[in-house]
């Protein structure tokens, strides 16, 4: 059986950035379905890793941390090998979009942040649905909702992005 050929498609790195239920593993899902592309998910990737775990924000960040740390690498090799890469972890805060800006200097690949920028109320209408499905590997309350928000900080031109805004 021959390789299919592969077309010569320059890889990049696709992040996103946007509150909780702004709409970014939507966008990551749709984004992972161009060819020669993949999706990491945080949010599964955390559930099966660390099931029953987390249950606060410095659990998250421990385990958040140790993730990335594993994920980094095999990124790296991804985007080297001409594969594109959607990172579903959220780039919100100037700490988490280091990590990430480090990624395609590393790799020396094209990036895209994608800023999903969704009024809080919205988001909030949106957590609670998604809550009610049971679909989602964890639920979140509008009082954690609102705890996580506090550290949420929109991109900066000063970051050094190229940042495509989504609006509501």
């Amino acid at each position: 059986m021959q390789p299919t050929p592969r077309t010569s498609v320059t890889p990049t790195l696709h992040l996103v950035c946007g509150k909780i239920a702004s709409g970014k593993s939507t966008l990551t899902a749709r984004l992972a379905a161009a060819p020669h592309t993949v999706r990491i998910s945080e949010d599964s990737l955390l559930a099966q890793l660390y099931p029953g775990q987390i249950a606060s924000l410095a659990d998250y960040m421990t385990c958040a941390a140790r993730l990335r740390a594993a994920i980094a690498p095999l990124a790296l090799q991804m985007l080297q090998a001409g594969v594109s890469v959607v990172l579903d972890f959220p780039a919100n805060t100037p700490a988490s979009r280091a990590w990430m800006h480090d990624l395609f200097l590393q790799a020396g690949v094209p990036h895209v942040l994608h800023y999903l920028d969704v009024p809080e109320e919205e988001c909030k209408a949106r957590l609670r649905q998604r809550n009610a499905s049971g679909l989602h590997p964890f639920s979140t309350s509008d009082a954690e909702f609102d705890a996580i928000t506090r550290h949420f900080v929109p991109p900066s031109e000063a970051e050094g992005f190229h940042v495509v805004r989504i609006a509501a």
